[in-house]
């Protein structure tokens, strides 16, 4: 990217939203504007695990106003991330179809461990780059709405990665309910976060690190009433939490409490908040926590630069990992990815040289990657092994993915063989059903684990809603196996929405 290039983040976070805009200088990105929304999607949950009506609403209302202001930037220069209130929503989806309307651009549910290490990118960038920083051991923790992160990392490499369900939105409605301070409220907050993070005893051990930082809104706003308080700013202490505690107990509730440094909007959530920071505390064995900078959506900024042209994608090499972890043959997985390529810009002449800023040259790319990925579901089982990759792709752990990139990964993975009616309204998709076609026709194309003819086949996709292939001339009768796997797969789409026409074979 050009350096005076604008990027922007947005973070779809349990209590807040924000929108982070900078600019590129010369490897550095550089703030130019920055909003932030208190919407509290985190206390929209209702038992079934629905955001209500209201709470979907206040999200819709800011994320237009974000759109707004995000009008005239390119899909390249945007990446809009969710986390855990969304990952828990049962009804995301119906969420995110107006989202992404409203706002103008795509959001991506990232799991917690992706969160973890966007958040520990955000950290480091924000550090200074010396030799000194890059030796030492860090410990990042984030306090966010419904979720806790942990991570320890060196320089810009975050090494250990966790996300725990716990934040300061959820203690707070589980504990304060009132918004009642008492001491039996923080004593039972304490006892219950750590309850949930004493699993982060085994990982985080003193040791293991040299400096605890602290990212973002629960910390961050500790921070700022310690320093308005007259201790050292830019630091939490265990003495600085107790004094904290002794003033919240005092007020003995939310809507009593008058304290120099904290905003309105964070009143509400800082019992709960408060508890989970003192459970780390103590876990830990942390005497003192600097306050980062850096947060997840400077990770996602960052990130963004990584992702362009010039820089190694980390899910490139996230997909080879999972393609060794499970045994891949990798020269099948090549062949069949040649085959792909090649048949798919037959269908969309615009992907050929394309680059990945551009749709067709990013759709290219993932059929690239689940021509890799599609046999790891051999290594549990042969039979049905296309609905074991799928699943796989559901439930790994894939550093650089969201939850939707790897959700129709696995997709194309479980469409690659078997009938087509199980992909349901996917197939409305244009781009994925070319991706579909090429690939499945890959597959029969290397079938017999060799290299298949040059040009066999001659793809046009002549509308919208329909493909035509040619064969070579002569090729069906030197494959006879392979022509009747392709007249099996005219069939097959001859049972969607799409109509496929086969000459020649």
């Amino acid at each position: 990217m050009q350096n005076g290039t604008r990027l922007a983040a947005v973070d779809l976070g349990s209590n807040s939203f924000r929108l982070e805009i900078g600019q590129l200088d010369h490897g550095q990105i550089h703030r130019t504007e920055y909003l932030k929304e208190t919407v509290r999607q985190g206390n929209g949950l209702d038992s079934a695990r629905n955001l209500t009506p209201e709470a979907m609403q206040r999200g819709w209302d800011t994320l237009a106003r974000f759109g707004e202001r995000l009008a005239g930037f390119k899909r390249s220069q945007v990446r809009a991330v969710a986390t855990q209130t969304l990952r828990e929503a049962r009804n995301r989806d119906e969420f995110l179809l107006r989202a992404r309307t409203v706002l103008g651009f795509g959001i991506d549910v990232i799991p917690g461990r992706e969160e973890a290490r966007l958040i520990y990118l955000g950290v480091a960038h924000a550090l200074p780059q010396t030799d000194a920083s890059d030796r030492e051991r860090r410990l990042v923790v984030d306090i966010g709405g419904r979720s806790t992160e942990m991570i320890l990392g060196q320089a810009l490499q975050a090494q250990v990665m966790e996300s725990y369900r716990v934040g300061s939105v959820a203690w707070s409605m589980k504990h304060f309910a009132e918004g009642q301070f008492t001491v039996a409220a923080f004593r039972a907050a304490e006892v219950a976060a750590k309850a949930v993070l004493d699993e982060a005893l085994s990982s985080y051990t003193r040791d293991q690190w040299d400096v605890a930082y602290g990212a973002s809104g629960t910390i961050g706003a500790v921070g700022d009433v310690l320093a308005a308080a007259g201790n050292e700013p830019g630091l939490v202490t265990r003495a600085g939490l107790d004094w904290l505690l002794d003033r919240l107990l005092k007020a003995g509730s939310a809507d009593k409490l008058r304290i120099e440094g904290m905003r309105e909007d964070r009143k509400a959530v800082i019992g709960g908040g408060v508890s989970v920071l003192r459970a780390v505390f103590d876990l830990l064995d942390i005497d003192q926590m600097r306050v980062a900078q850096g947060a997840l959506r400077h990770g996602v900024l960052y990130e963004l630069l990584e992702r362009d042209e010039g820089v190694a994608d980390l899910r490139a090499a996230t997909v080879a990992r999972l393609a060794t972890r499970f045994t891949v043959d990798a020269a099948q997985a090549q062949r069949v990815g040649e085959t792909a390529a090649a048949l798919f810009v037959q269908l969309d002449p615009t992907a050929r040289g394309a680059r990945t800023t551009h749709r067709a040259g990013r759709a290219l790319r993932k059929l690239d990657w689940a021509t890799q990925l599609h046999e790891i579901g051999t290594q549990i089982s042969h039979s049905e092994y296309h609905k074991h990759g799928a699943y796989i792709l559901d439930n790994a752990d894939a550093p650089g993915f969201a939850v939707n990139e790897l959700h129709a990964l696995g997709q194309l993975v479980l469409g690659h063989r078997g009938k087509l009616r199980k992909l349901g309204p996917l197939l409305d998709d244009e781009t994925f059903a070319r991706q579909l076609l090429a690939l499945r026709l890959a597959v029969i194309l290397c079938h017999a684990r060799r290299d298949p003819e040059a040009n066999a086949l001659k793809l046009d996709a002549p509308d919208g809603r329909s493909f035509s292939i040619v064969c070579r001339p002569g090729w069906s009768e030197r494959f006879p196996q392979s022509a009747h796997l392709l007249r099996e797969e005219v069939l097959a789409w001859q049972k969607t929405n799409w109509a496929v026409e086969l000459r020649g074979g």
